[in-house]
C-alpha cells in the first residue's frame, strides 16, 4: 500500500509535527509514502530515504488576506492536479493532515480513493471558511481522525471518526534533560505562540510587566522582520525580564531553562483542540497553566502537573505562577506530575493506532 500525504503549509507548528512524528514512524514500518508539501519547514527533516518521495512547493503567508488567499486556491489547483495523478493507481491510501487540502481530497473523491483526515483544528469556533471546510471533509472522508474528545463532540458525522491524541516525537524527548530542582531554581516562564490576537501574547507580556521577580522567554512562531516590528510598535525592549525569540528550529533548549509553561490562548476567540506545546512541557517535567476548556484542558488536572486557568482570569494567572515559583515543594509535586502524565502519550502507540487505521480503513466500509 501507498499513502499520499498532503499538508499545506510546512513550517515549526504543531500539525507538521505531529505528522513528522507519524511519518517517521510508518516509514520505519516500510509503508511507501509520497509526502506533497510546502518547502521550508520542521517536514524537510523527514529522513532520506527509498521508501519516501516528495513533492515541494511554494507557499508563505503574507499579511495581506487577499494574497493569502489567492496562494491559498493556487496550492488546491496545483494539488488537485497532481492527485489526480494517481487516478489509476488502486493500492494508494490519501492521507489529509489539517482540513486546509481541500483540493487534493476532491480529486481523491472523485477517482475513488480512500481519503483518511487528520483533523487538527476546531473549525466550529472559526471562520466561515473553516466551517465550509469541515463541511468538505465529513463529506469526502473515508475516516476522520481526531485528536482529542473535546474537537470530536463538534463534528456531526459519527460514523468512522477515531479519537487519536497527539504524541512528542521520541527524538525530541531524548533532547529535554528533566531536572525538577534545576528548573525551580531558574524561575523562569516560557510561553510557545505566536502574533494571533488569540495567542494570549500581550498577556504574556503583560504578566512579565507584572512579576519582575522572574524571567520570561516568549517564542514566537514568525519571521525575525514580523517580531522585530511586534517588539518597535509596542515598546516592549524596554521590559528588563522578558526576552522574546522568532521561529526556532529547535525549541528544545528552551524548555531545558524553563520553570513552567503557559498557554494563554483566548477560548472566547480561539479553543486548542490539543495543545503540543504543554505535552513537550509535561515531557520535560514543566507545570504548565492552560485554559480551562479544549482538548488542551483534557491533559490537565488542576494541583497535580499543573493549573486550568483562562487568560480572562489574569490576575489568577499571576497568583498561580508565585505560588508556583515560591513553592518548592508544590513546585516538585506539580514536576513530578506533569513528568508521569505525559508518559500517557507515546509517540509509538500514536503512529501504530494510525496506521492500523490506515490498514484497516477499506474493510471498516
Amino acid at each position: 500500500m501507498r499513502i499520499i500525504c498532503f499538508h499545506l503549509f510546512n513550517d515549526y507548528s504543531g500539525s507538521p509535527k505531529v505528522l513528522k512524528n507519524l511519518l517517521t514512524g510508518m516509514l520505519a514500518e516500510g509503508f511507501e509514502i509520497e509526502l506533497v508539501t510546502s518547502e521550508g519547514g520542521v517536514l524537510d527533516e523527514l529522513p532520506q530515504c527509498a521508501n519516501l518521495k516528495r513533492k515541494r512547493y511554494r507557499y508563505h503567508f503574507h499579511n495581506n488576506a487577499i494574497i493569502v488567499l489567492l496562494r491559498y486556491i493556487a496550492a488546491q489547483i496545483y494539488t488537485f492536479f497532481v492527485a489526480l495523478g494517481y487516478a489509476f493507481d488502486k493500492k494508494t491510501v490519501f492521507y489529509i493532515n489539517t482540513i486546509l487540502p481541500v483540493g487534493p481530497a476532491i480529486a481523491g473523491r472523485l477517482t475513488g480513493k480512500e481519503v483518511i483526515y487528520h483533523y487538527h483544528e476546531n473549525a466550529t469556533v472559526k471562520s466561515g471558511f473553516y466551517r465550509f471546510l469541515a463541511w468538505c471533509m465529513q463529506r469526502i472522508a473515508t475516516e476522520i481522525i481526531c485528536v482529542s474528545n473535546y474537537q470530536r463532540s463538534f463534528l456531526k458525522r459519527r460514523k468512522g471518526v477515531y479519537v487519536i491524541p497527539n504524541a512528542v516525537e521520541d527524538s525530541f524527548i531524548e533532547k529535554l534533560l528533566p531536572d525538577p530542582q534545576k528548573a525551580f531554581e531558574q524561575q523562569r516562564v516560557l510561553m510557545l505562540g505566536s502574533l494571533k490576537g488569540y495567542k494570549g501574547t500581550m498577556e504574556f507580556v503583560e504578566l512579565a510587566r507584572r512579576l519582575p521577580q522572574y524571567l520570561f522567554e516568549l517564542v514566537l512562531n514568525e519571521t525575525e522582520e514580523n517580531v522585530r516590528t511586534f517588539l518597535e510598535e509596542n515598546s516592549i525592549n524596554e521590559i528588563e525580564n522578558l526576552a522574546i525569540h522568532a521561529r526556532q528550529e529547535d525549541v528544545s533548549p528552551f524548555y531545558n531553562r524553563a520553570s513552567l509553561v503557559l498557554n494563554l490562548s483566548n477560548k472566547e476567540l480561539f479553543i486548542e483542540t490539543f495543545g503540543l506545546t504543554a505535552l513537550e512541557a509535561m515531557s520535560a517535567g514543566l507545570p504548565v497553566i492552560v485554559p480551562t476548556v479544549g482538548g488542551i484542558a483534557e491533559m490537565v488536572e488542576n494541583g497535580v502537573n499543573g493549573y486550568k486557568t483562562d487568560v480572562q482570569e489574569l490576575d489568577k494567572i499571576e497568583e498561580n505562577i508565585k505560588n508556583i515559583l515560591s513553592n518548592q515543594e508544590l513546585y516538585l509535586s506539580l514536576s513530578k506530575g506533569a513528568l508521569e502524565h505525559s508518559k500517557r502519550y507515546s509517540a509509538k502507540e500514536m503512529a501504530a493506532a494510525i496506521s492500523n487505521r490506515i490498514k484497516h480503513c477499506k474493510s471498516d466500509q
